[in-house]
């Protein structure tokens, strides 16, 4: 016969019955429920007996902070190296595409991974498991830097033809 967890009688706390050895954890909501037969679980059934058992992991804050300070660093280096291509233009008028450059393609990458991890910690705080949320912040993260990328390299192209015009974010058809 098992002893409960903490060696406590019941949910009540009022008989304590000492623990001589470690209780083995229940593996299948059967056992749980030949547990929760014995009386040493008070009125708990067979899946808060589970739970008693269950280890739960104090949330990734500190994934979530350390994507979120990549992304901003890389995001900052992104945008001047885009900002210092366009100025370079304006100025000598070199030309601004390809964009896909080793020095540009390496904050790019920077940011994807700092907003995967930063959405991926932050799922997990509220309740994901791990592989799920950073399967599901990494495919939200590359389909939006993969939209923004053409985007910005449309907007790129418009700039060193001629024929900029303003961006109408609520009209999609040019996005795509």
């Amino acid at each position: 016969m098992r002893t409960p967890l903490y060696g406590l009688a019941n949910p009540c706390r009022c008989r304590v019955i000492p623990a001589v050895a470690l209780p083995s954890p229940p593996l299948t909501l059967q056992e749980a429920a030949a547990d929760q037969a014995s009386g040493f679980y008070g009125d708990l059934d067979g899946a808060e007996i589970l739970l008693e058992y269950a280890r739960i992991q104090p949330p990734p804050y500190l994934l979530a902070g350390v994507g979120l300070a990549i992304g901003v660093l890389c995001g900052l280096t992104f945008s001047r190296l885009v900002q210092d291509r366009l100025e370079a233009w304006k100025q000598d008028r070199l030309p601004l595409l390809p964009l896909g450059r080793l020095e540009t393609i390496l904050p790019w990458i920077g940011l994807m991974a700092g907003v995967t991890l930063f959405i991926g910690g932050s799922l997990q705080v509220f309740g994901f498991g791990a592989g799920t949320a950073l399967l599901v912040a990494f495919l939200l993260s590359v389909a939006t830097a993969g939209a923004l990328w053409v985007q910005l390299e449309r907007l790129m192209e418009q700039v060193q033809a001629g024929n900029f015009k303003a961006v109408d974010f609520d009209n999609f058809d040019q996005f795509f």
